[in-house]
């Protein structure tokens, strides 16, 4: 065997479904986008026509009630597509780069410590600025991502990926307590951020989705170009190392924009979980283990879930709605339990 051939074999093996297929999952993800966008749009506590949406968008009255809804819901849309996007890539990055089919920014403490770090911020500094709450979640996220490789790599096994999902749920507890204990020694803070902390895109205005939309695009790039070493990860750090990867270097790579995702989606949404877990399975079933096509499906999957569980989340429970956090542990939840009872082939307990 060539040394070419050592290199590229282990990204042909990771393929997975012919080209022409992975297309067409492509084009049904984005079609499935542009349907939700249209659902977020149209319903809710109140239902509106698609003429009412096609005047919104094309001949905007702000006169008129059935637009002045469609504006009212925009704002949660593109929160949605930014966030969900993501926690989606997020995902599949932590996934990748750790070879653990169990990694999730919320399953691994990253939102926690984020949430944790923004109340701080902002209740004993007076950060409010998104550039100042970006950060001040950039360190909660990187602070967490730290603890918890140091914590799952005691022992001889080092870091499984049972220990990383234990240890960040131990941490995400420990650190959860500090942000309500917080909370309900401010009222101030706490009366600002009662709906933000258990994830919710119906308080956030427009602009600062717009704002965070440029930072989600770095950190995604940043997690793309670590698709080839993904790959042969894959097939163990061994391989990898054979191959010619820098793991060490790839991996603090990838960590920098995982907690820029995190970051910046828990600063401006709250902490949403399951979504990073859910999206990359899903995902991999439509064009497998590719990351070089895992990365940017999940990028477009991440925000179809955010767009339907928000909608649902307005449709069953008018006037009132739960929360898209909610709806996202909900699903999520029963589904990381039957993931742990699985057994799954690529978890090394």
């Amino acid at each position: 065997m060539t040394s070419t051939e050592s290199v590229t074999r282990p990204e042909h093996e990771a393929a997975g479904p012919r080209l022409p297929r992975k297309l067409g999952a492509f084009i049904i993800l984005g079609v499935l986008l542009v349907v939700a966008i249209c659902a977020s749009l149209l319903f809710g506590a109140r239902a509106v026509s698609l003429s009412a949406l096609s005047d919104a968008l094309w001949h905007f009255d702000a006169t008129n009630g059935d637009q002045g809804v469609v504006a009212s819901r925009f704002a949660r849309t593109i929160g949605a597509i930014v966030v969900g996007a993501a926690l989606g890539m997020a995902g599949a990055g932590l996934q990748g780069l750790t070879r653990n089919p169990l990694a999730d920014t919320g399953i691994l403490g990253l939102n926690a410590g984020s949430a944790m770090s923004v109340v701080v911020a902002i209740a004993f500094l007076g950060v409010s600025s998104l550039t100042g709450i970006m950060i001040a979640a950039f360190i909660g996220a990187a602070l967490v991502m730290t603890l918890v490789y140091v914590v799952a790599n005691v022992g001889r096994e080092g870091a499984t990926p049972i220990k990383l999902a234990l240890g960040g749920a131990a941490l995400a507890v420990g650190v959860g307590a500090v942000t309500n204990a917080i909370l309900m020694i401010s009222d101030s803070t706490l009366d600002r951020f009662r709906m933000w902390q258990i994830g919710s895109l119906s308080s956030t205005p427009l602009d600062t989705f717009l704002g965070a939309a440029p930072v989600v695009a770095v950190g995604a790039l940043i997690v793309l170009s670590t698709a080839r070493v993904s790959n042969a990860v894959s097939m163990g750090d061994d391989t990898a190392t054979a191959l010619g990867f820098n793991l060490g270097r790839a991996r603090l790579l990838g960590s920098i924009g995982v907690v820029i995702l995190a970051g910046t989606a828990t600063a401006v949404a709250g902490p949403i979980a399951f979504v990073g877990l859910m999206i990359p399975h899903a995902v991999r079933l439509l064009v497998g283990s590719d990351y070089r096509w895992l990365m940017p499906g999940s990028l477009l999957a991440g925000p179809i879930l955010l767009l339907v569980a928000d909608t649902v989340g307005r449709v069953i429970a008018p006037p009132s709605e739960i929360q898209v956090g909610v709806m996202c542990a909900m699903i999520g939840g029963p589904l990381f339990i039957l993931m742990m009872r699985s057994g799954m082939k690529s978890v090394s307990l």
